[in-house]
């Protein structure tokens, strides 16, 4: 069992949910996951593209950020980058850090109940 807790927050995260889970922090309502440069560069080297492309293809600007697009699939918006064969992402190794961090953000400090009911693995510490 992986069990991760982190000064701060009144949760911990059991990571062995993630075998489980059907990707509810890669679908769901729609958000925003906003990309560094140095991350979407990273995603190019991973996918083998070029900058031009991973804008034109997989990203949209939102204010002065750049954010990965979603696509709608029936009731849920996807990560553009959510693989339903593996349900998973399909660039894991060079996901964003916000997704690295994942469930550990500021917002769910004080939104646990919320947090809750999107991942399987929160558990109260």
């Amino acid at each position: 069992m992986s069990i991760i807790k982190k000064d701060g927050f009144n949760f911990s995260f059991n990571q062995d949910a993630c075998n489980e889970c059907e990707a509810r922090c890669c679908r769901g309502e729609s958000g925003y996951i906003y990309v560094t440069k140095t991350e979407a560069t990273a995603i190019c080297e991973y996918l083998d593209i070029e900058m031009k492309e991973l804008v034109e293809k997989y990203l949209f600007k939102k204010g002065y950020k750049h954010s990965i697009k979603e696509r709608i699939n029936g009731d849920n918006h996807e990560c553009i980058f959510y693989d339903e064969k593996i349900n998973g992402c399909s660039i894991y190794e060079a996901r964003p850090t916000q997704c690295r961090t994942f469930p550990f953000w500021d917002y769910f400090k004080t939104r646990t109940r919320e947090l809750k009911d999107e991942c399987p693995g929160i558990a109260d510490v």
